[in-house]
């Protein structure tokens, strides 16, 4: 992906959050939107009135997420009683790529399915493209070969520090850190104190994604955005500079800040962790927002991007290949088809999209105007992606195209990190490992 596409992708995503950065509120939970036609009789992709079902999946590890999606499916069949959507989904400690693969393996590939895997599923002949009288909802559309094969579910939220106030005030943080240095002063500061500074949930494997993408970002991305092209073509290297100094700032926050039980702990117990004051910190996205407020109404937060060593901001923001995706199989059926896409329709119908990103703090894909209210916490998180100051890109796995890693290297580096870490081993020589294992998958799938 070249540097010119990128700034176009951010200027995008600026475009995107005017609407939301205008909004105010408390928790985000009261959702307004304009009505429109989108479930008129006049719409293409109107329910068909003869019984019809189909099969549904998305990714269950976010409770936000999940209640979302459950309240939309409930909502969408009571409005269309003739279509039954029986849900696959399920919450499992594998990761979510692994399961879509097992359920695949044994004939159960959803027909309409949220995916994050798009290029792995595209090259197996398992989606297909986006229907076009779809494609109009969206204002941006990532492509894969020059073909859309997914309806984007919300934005891509950047990650931060969402942090107890009271557990800064207790330490004497008086003022958010300006440079990752001074973010690691307040670690030292919280740690003082007898608290853990970070909670993990290192239990299910993407959360692993969250920190590693934060070095990545700012060792290797923010310098040259074509490395993972390069690492595939072999003319970059896990032993290069700015990796190994990603991966050592990794294994020292690690070593240091994070509570000590991280591996055993679920993303889904971090909110509790963090609320009950048992650490201080937690480095996520807008979509445990709505989780902390659940678990402790009267709990006060913040949230900020942490900085890099020369005091710039550089996020994961930039749209990625994931969203709803109509399977091969399902779209067969014309019947089944007209259904998904109706689902789909209703799913970004302005009044139902909105109530669906109050729930999850998530970011509008749509060309509908949305708006929800918004707390002090996801008021900073659409400054940040309307601010064309702060540097936009995407994690490890999320590039697509020539930027693409190979689908299997994600989880096993993400654990490859987690040994680096508990044996305290050197972190070149493990990157000579990641070298290895990312070349062996490249040349598996080239078979």
């Amino acid at each position: 992906m070249t540097k010119k596409s990128l700034m176009q992708m951010a200027s995008m995503m600026v475009a995107l959050t005017v609407v939301l950065s205008a909004c105010g509120g408390n928790n985000g939970n009261n959702a307004t939107a304009p009505s429109n036609d989108a479930g008129s009789s006049e719409n293409p992709t109107e329910a068909p009135k003869k019984e019809v079902s189909f099969t549904l999946a998305y990714a269950t590890g976010d409770p936000s997420t999940k209640k979302a999606i459950e309240t939309t499916i409930d909502a969408f069949t009571a409005k269309n009683p003739n279509i039954k959507i029986v849900n696959y989904s399920e919450t499992t400690s594998a990761s979510y790529l692994d399961w879509l693969k097992t359920k695949d393996a044994v004939g159960q590939f959803p027909d309409l399915v949220e995916m994050r895997d798009t290029k792995v599923f595209v090259d197996a002949g398992k989606i297909v493209e986006l229907p076009e009288d779809l494609k109009g909802l969206f204002t941006l559309l990532p492509e894969y070969s020059g073909k859309v094969y997914n309806a984007p579910i919300t934005g891509t939220a950047p990650q931060g520090i969402i942090y107890s106030k009271k557990a800064y005030a207790d330490a004497g943080v008086t003022e958010l850190p300006k440079t990752y240095d001074e973010f690691l002063a307040i670690q030292e500061k919280l740690a003082a104190t007898g608290i853990s500074p970070i909670v993990v949930g290192g239990k299910d494997i993407f959360h692993m994604g969250f920190w590693t993408n934060y070095f990545f970002i700012n060792e290797v991305y923010a310098k040259d955005v074509d490395w993972n092209s390069k690492r595939t073509a072999k003319t970059a290297s896990f032993t290069d500079a700015g990796m190994v100094q990603a991966v050592t700032d990794y294994k020292e926050l690690f070593s240091k800040y994070v509570d000590k039980g991280w591996l055993s702990t679920a993303d889904n117990q971090t909110a509790s962790i963090l609320v009950s004051g048992k650490a201080a910190q937690l480095f996520s996205g807008p979509w445990m927002f709505g989780q902390i407020a659940e678990a402790d109404p009267s709990f006060e937060f913040g949230f900020y991007a942490i900085p890099d060593r020369s005091g710039k901001i550089n996020i994961n923001a930039l749209p990625s290949l994931a969203g709803w995706s109509l399977s091969a199989e399902g779209a067969k059926d014309p019947d089944k088809v007209e259904a998904m896409k109706s689902f789909i329709t209703f799913f970004f119908e302005p009044e139902q999209y909105a109530s669906y990103l109050a729930t999850v703090n998530g970011i509008p894909t749509t060309t509908a105007e949305v708006t929800y209210e918004t707390g002090e916490q996801m008021k900073e998180v659409l400054r940040l992606v309307s601010d064309s100051s702060v540097n936009k890109y995407l994690g490890l796995a999320n590039w697509f195209g020539d930027n693409a890693i190979p689908p299997q290297f994600r989880n096993w580096y993400y654990k490859l990190l987690q040994e680096l870490v508990l044996t305290n081993g050197d972190v070149t020589e493990y990157m000579k490992k990641a070298d290895a294992e990312y070349d062996s998958n490249v040349k598996a799938n080239q078979q």
